[in-house]
Order: structure tokens, then sequence, then C-alpha cells
């Protein structure tokens, strides 16, 4: 049984990677993708989706749509330093034969996840990879239409560990706290993919020389170029690894026993200071499963196998 898959991205690297993984991977099948201002602006997000698709190719085409260009509240953020000004650290994908690989969905990204919740009840899942924008826009629109998803895996959040974007706050969930309460607070399974897993499963050099660059395919060859890796110096531009974080979300919507699981009642801080964004552990509130370990190596080489 394959599990049907919808996918929440604000493409920059990693989201890139993830949508290569999930495509690769026959536990899936990726139904739609949905774009959401992140990483870069949501233009840029929705380029980088259909230049992701040119690559991959899916012989199954999917729905695709825009959804949020700005957060429920506060500050638009991007990660340029991370991505590049294009969100893809400068990767050149080919489009050669001209052919569209996915299916233009005219509407709002919120109302694309909730046709693809009814039209599959109990059998969606909706990994979601980038700020929770739409998702609770969704939430707002039809909340028994959400709750007609299997499950939420949620790449977001620093829960026992430093965040990335301030001390305290993971970048997607800096982007807009609020969705993140609205989306915590729905009581829809969730699986949250937190720093915690995800600074725990990263590329260095080593595996790039001896298992990815030996591949020598197109897909090995975007993350070669993506990630910024040098391979006569044999080294990262301007920093030491490369954090899997998004595709480790993907991971655990194909195999949920890479990870070892907490129920935790959470909830994130909304209002503008120094814990903006963070994810606090409280005493009573809707438990979420958080993930707190992982086996990395396994989805290392689990990650790796799919770059073929």
């Amino acid at each position: 049984m394959t599990k049907k898959v919808v996918i929440d991205c604000d493409v920059g690297v990693d989201d890139a990677l993830a949508l290569i993984l999930a495509f690769h991977s026959p536990e899936l099948e990726v139904k739609a993708i949905t774009g959401v201002n992140g990483n870069v602006p949501l233009n840029l997000v929705f380029q980088n989706i259909r230049k992701v698709l040119s690559l991959i190719k899916p012989q199954q085409k999917p729905h695709i749509a825009r959804g949020a260009d700005q957060p429920l509240k506060g500050k638009t953020v991007h990660a340029h330093s991370v991505h590049g000004q294009d969100g893809l650290g400068g990767a050149k994908i080919q489009c050669e034969d001209g052919e569209i690989w996915w299916q233009n969905y005219p509407r709002h990204a919120s109302e694309l996840i909730l046709k693809m919740a009814h039209q599959s009840p109990g059998e969606a899942t909706l990994i979601a990879v980038g700020p929770l924008t739409n998702l609770a826009l969704a939430l707002k629109q039809d909340p028994l239409g959400m709750k007609k998803l299997k499950e939420l895996v949620i790449m977001g959040g620093a829960v026992r560990t430093r965040g990335n974007t301030t001390p305290y706050a993971e970048f997607n969930i800096f982007s807009d706290p609020l969705a993140a309460q609205i989306v915590f607070e729905s009581g829809l399974p969730i699986t949250l993919v937190p720093l915690d897993v995800t600074h725990q499963v990263f590329l260095i050099p080593d595996w790039m020389e001896e298992q990815v660059k030996p591949l020598n395919t197109p897909f090995s060859n975007f993350l070669i170029e993506a990630t910024g890796y040098d391979i006569e110096t044999h080294r990262f531009r301007n920093r030491e690894s490369i954090f899997l974080h998004d595709p480790l979300a993907v991971g655990v919507g194909i195999d949920p026993d890479l990870v070892r699981i907490e129920r935790v009642p959470l909830q994130v801080e909304t209002q503008e200071g120094e814990y903006y964004g963070k994810i606090i552990e409280v005493k009573e509130g809707p438990e979420i499963n958080v993930c707190l370990g992982v086996d990395a190596e396994r989805f290392l080489e689990l990650f790796v196998s799919r770059l073929i």
C-alpha cells in the first residue's frame, strides 16, 4: 500500500531534496504540492516547484497550487543566506523537452489541501516543510475537512534544543508562529520533526565523496551543485555540513520507525519579543508526537539510495 501524500513547501535547497526523496520512494504517492512564502518569496517558491518537477519528471503529474505570500501576523522573513537568492543554491535545472510535469490548480493552496483531504478521507498524509500558513488557512476554512487527513508530518521547531533563527526559534515556526499555534491546537494527529532530530542528519564531505559523487545521476549532481560542494577542494561552500531538515520529514512519512517519538503537549509563543516563535512544553494541552531521536545512519542510507 502506497501512502497518498500532499507536500506543503517553501522550496529552498532541502525542500527540493525532500521532493526528490518523496517522488523516488515507492512507499509514497505524491498527489499535490502546495507552495508557501518562506525560504524565498512565493513567486520563487512556485518557480522552484516547477523546476524541481522538471528535474524529477514524475510519471503521475501532481497538482500544484500557490498559497500564502505572507504570514497570518508579523513580518515576512526569508532565508536567502542559506538557500541563495534563487532558493536552489544557484543550481541550474535544464527543462530540455518543454514538457509540463505538473497540473496547475487555479485556486489557493489551502483549497487544494482540503480537496485532497475530501477526495481520500482517512488516507492522505500532509507533509509540511515550510511555515504553516497554508495549513492554518485551511483549518479556518474547513476544520472538519482537515480532520479527513490521516496525519500531518511537520518539519519545524526546536523543542529541547537551540533554534536556528533565534536562540529559541526555528525558521518555519518563527516565520508564522500564529499559524503554528492554530495547527498545534487543531487536534489533528501531528508528528513534529524538529531540529532536535534534523540536526542529527547531515551530509559531510566524506559522504559526498564516497556515497553521492560516484552516483553521477541528475539528482546526485543537483545535490552537489545546490549545496555548493566543491569536488576539487572536497568542501562545502561556507559551511562544514548540510542538514537534511526537510528530507527527514519525508523520511518519517516513509518509515516512522526511523525516529523515537514522545507524546508532548506543546504551545507556541506568538507574542513578539525574545521568545517569539519558541515552542514551549506545557503541562496541559493537545499532545503532539515529537521526534526526539533518529537512526541517522539508516536515514542517510535511505536518502542516498533514492538519488538514483
